[in-house]
């Protein structure tokens, strides 16, 4: 099985997930055979910067992936994941080695669209500029992202407190 994972540097498995698979400048794609790790090879998303609909997934399906992992991603892109048949997996955060073990172990499962999404129904291309396209801005994005993870998981440490 070959996994993608969106990533914010070219670390390897010490890489970090990329909070928008789109806009993340590199792809981890790592091998895996039941739970062993194999080849990881970090390559640069040749559509960075600026995207069309479909070409970043399209871009993950030739280099061979099965699954794709990231912090999120719109409906649209998750509809062209299932046509190629590649299951897609959002909420990912951490470093690449984190994620996949999470996934491996069956924690880090299913695709929901991110807020930007949801917001713009992506029924239609978003007008230029709508989505953040600087560093600042994809930076304030993954913190509004984290923010959500972590008040995600003080809600689950309280429910295990209180059990």
């Amino acid at each position: 099985m070959r996994v993608a994972i969106s990533a914010d540097d070219s670390n390897g498995l010490s890489s970090v997930v990329s909070p928008h698979f789109g806009r993340g400048p590199y792809c981890a794609f790592v091998d895996v055979e039941g739970r062993e790790v194999g080849q990881v090879n970090v390559v640069e998303n040749p559509y960075y910067g600026h995207h069309q609909p479909g070409q970043v997934p399209g871009f993950i399906e030739s280099q061979g992936a099965n699954v794709m992992l990231t912090g999120g991603m719109g409906r649209r892109a998750i509809g062209f994941f299932e046509e190629y048949g590649i299951e897609a997996v959002t909420g990912a955060a951490g470093t690449v080695r984190h994620v996949l073990e999470l996934y491996l172990g069956g924690a880090l499962q299913g695709a929901a669209p991110c807020r930007e999404s949801v917001v713009h129904g992506q029924d239609e291309i978003p007008p230029e500029g709508e989505y953040e396209e600087d560093a600042a801005g994809r930076l304030r994005e993954e913190i509004q992202m984290l923010q959500q993870q972590l008040a995600e998981a003080s809600e689950r440490l309280d429910r295990l407190a209180a059990d």
